[in-house]
């Protein structure tokens, strides 16, 4: 077989060898004293990842001056951080290593909230584990918890220090104790790394503002705008209602400083290599507080170059590669979770073992929400008949709603492809899940909306945008069913395609939209907060008499979640989408060693029609048993699908 590294790469490869050669003396003495079995065990994975990890580093530093010096003390720190990781994520770090695909199981189930907004405390949220054990799930990522300046924070994503719990929620033991007694529950704790930005209140900024050009170099401090107008001509304004540009003028400091989201949230320098240092060490201390996944907040955004939009730069991928690399020395079960909202073909770019393991899935949620505005599958099964591919050890987070906005992230292409206008598709949807569509259920508020060329997103809790707020408002029995039907119909479908399930708390349950926050000047612009009310346990309470909604709600949720953990065919990821003749049925195919699950939705408030011949050409029998519905089906005859039924059918003997 030919040869096809270049001579780069070997160049690369015999300069790491040297320098690993240079430096394990000098690391053994540093760490001579500590434990022989944890040494054992770090030296053996830095042998291991050093080449990779050096490749990564070089590529962005590798022409500073002082490059070995800092590569020298990154690997000291990722020394000091593995021998004070305690002792029982050490043995977790062991457990996953020998089962590196513990993720894929059909078991594993997610959930993702505020704490304050959930029970106001970690102490509080503690008292919470058997209700997550409930719901049965198996990681709760907890949005930002860390310190974050008294006014606005962007929801917690303006952090100034991420060693310090939010006073208003706890301390970092309190967290540490969190996180042991969710693992003990079989829970594993996901947090965000905020990487990309701090606040303007982080020790680094203040000490930049007060003169230091160590700090400044942190950042990017521009003294004119000469170069931040250059910037702007290719950069994409990310908020341009509320916040216009990528810079803020600091009146303090006679300076433009980089803020990509807000004034508050400065963009680092990853260019200086002690940005990445001092950012690895906040990871590997997050980490080591017990945290087991990290999504990486806004990692399509953290490396600039002039000319460009400065968005999926290829030294962004570079720079969560080499990140990963420091967690697999240091803190080897730690996972990364891409949150990159951005276009697809960028998405599926940060998903791999050697970048994220685990990603959103932001184009299957847009998608499943356009076909229920359009009634109509083909722009969803035409997307994920060839979008949902990713590499086999790594998987899918499914969902349905987050704290974010919902974006109308499907590619244009593929709209054409089907001779949809993509422009005018996103502002109907728009339209529609607003209320301003004639005969839309939906009751969802516009985000960022810009008058002049319609463009927006969506704000709005699920039980609001499937119209269940209409129907309690008008009390009517049959769009009150229609609307439990539609939140059945989503989560039985991200239960059931490739990945892991994530519920946004409050939904289990029919959580409507709060409009209350309009009264609070802090997110009185901001309609996320529209969805991102305090959980109401009075209602949560509800969930166990089956005669009210939330019993409703969460009795079916309830049932496709024990259908998943007792149905080894959805485990992992692969999904191969199915084209019926109706285009209101989306319809896909699971299977596995186990053996095979052929799934049909009707995304209309009619009855659907599954013709016989597509049963047995898919199914590959005559005999089904539909696992939700817990009845016989016969591939004889055609099927009838009630409005959103959805059937999880299996071969019966």
């Amino acid at each position: 077989m030919t040869d096809l590294r270049t001579l780069k790469d070997y160049q690369l490869d015999r300069e790491a060898s040297r320098c690993l050669a240079r430096l394990l003396p000098r690391l053994a003495d540093v760490f001579a004293a500590e434990e022989s079995t944890a040494r054992t065990a770090f030296f053996a994975r830095l042998e291991r990842h050093f080449d990779e990890l050096f490749a990564r580093l070089a590529t962005l530093y590798g022409h500073h001056y002082d490059f070995y010096f800092h590569l020298e003390q990154l690997l000291i720190e990722m020394g000091q951080s593995w021998f004070e990781r305690p002792a029982d994520l050490k043995a977790l770090d062991f457990q996953r290593s020998a089962n590196p695909q513990w993720f894929q199981s059909q078991k594993m189930m997610a959930a993702v909230y505020y704490v304050d907004l959930l029970v106001g405390d970690l102490d509080g949220l503690r008292a919470k584990i058997p209700y997550f054990q409930e719901l049965g799930l198996t990681y709760l990522h907890l949005m930002p918890l860390f310190n974050v300046p008294a006014g606005e924070s962007d929801g917690g994503y303006a952090i100034s220090d991420y060693r310090t719990v939010d006073p208003r929620l706890g301390t970092m033991d309190q967290l540490r104790q969190l996180a042991a007694e969710l693992r003990q529950a079989g829970i594993s704790l996901c947090l965000d790394f905020v990487f990309n930005h701090t606040s303007d209140e982080h020790t680094w900024a203040l000490k930049a503002l007060a003169g230091d050009e160590d700090y400044r170099a942190f950042y990017f401090f521009f003294a004119d705008r000469t170069l931040p107008d250059q910037y702007e001509r290719t950069l994409r304004e990310i908020f341009p209602d509320a916040r216009p540009g990528s810079f803020t003028f600091r009146h303090d400091v006679n300076h433009w400083v980089w803020t990509t989201f807000n004034s508050f949230q400065w963009d680092l320098n990853y260019a200086n290599p002690a940005v990445f240092r001092a950012m690895a060490a906040e990871m590997l201390f997050i980490a080591n507080a017990g945290t087991e996944i990290l999504r990486l907040d806004a990692l399509a955004f953290t490396w600039k170059q002039m000319g460009t939009d400065c968005e999926n730069l290829p030294e962004a991928h570079v720079l969560v590669q080499a990140f990963n690399l420091v967690a697999r020395i240091a803190a080897p079960s730690l996972l990364f979770k891409s949150e990159a909202i951005v276009h697809p073909d960028e998405v599926n770019k940060y998903i791999g073992t050697h970048e994220c393991q685990l990603s959103y899935n932001p184009l299957l949620m847009a998608l499943l929400w356009n076909s229920l505005a359009t009634r109509e599958v083909r722009l969803l099964r035409h997307s994920m008949s060839y979008r949902y591919k990713i590499p086999a050890d790594c998987a899918w987070v499914n969902y349905i709603r987050v704290h974010d906005d919902i974006g109308w992230t499907f590619d244009d292409g593929d709209a054409n492809a089907l001779g949809i206008n993509g422009f005018d598709h996103r502002r109907f949807l728009n339209n529609f899940y607003t209320g301003r569509f004639a005969g839309s259920f939906a009751r969802g508020l516009p985000f960022q909306e810009n008058p002049r060329t319609g463009d927006a997103r969506i704000s709005g809790t699920l039980a609001s945008l499937t119209g269940l707020e209409e129907a309690l408002h008008k009390d009517d029995p049959l769009l009150i069913d229609l609307a439990i039907r539609r939140i059945h119909l989503l989560y039985s479908l991200i239960f059931s395609t490739g990945g892991i399930p994530l519920i946004y708390l409050g939904d289990e349950v029919g959580t409507l939209n709060d409009y209350s926050y309009r009264n609070d000047p802090a997110k009185a612009e901001d309609s996320r907060w529209v969805h991102r009310p305090a959980i109401d346990w009075e209602q949560v309470a509800r969930r166990n008499e089956p005669s009210t909604v939330e019993g409703r709600i969460f009795g079916g949720i309830q049932h496709l979640n024990n259908l998943r953990q007792s149905t080894p065919i959805l485990a992992g990821h692969d999904m191969d989408v199915v084209h019926l003749a109706n285009d209101h049925v989306f319809a896909f195919v699971r299977s596995n060693e186990v053996g095979r699950l052929f799934v049909v939705a009707n995304f209309t408030e009619r009855e659907q029609i599954v013709d016989a011949n597509s049963l047995r050409l898919h199914g590959l029998a005559y005999n089904f048993h539909d696992l939700i519905g817990d009845q016989p089906v016969h591939a004889g005859v055609d099927v009838r699908l009630e409005p959103y039924q959805v059937m999880w059918l299996v071969t019966k003997a």
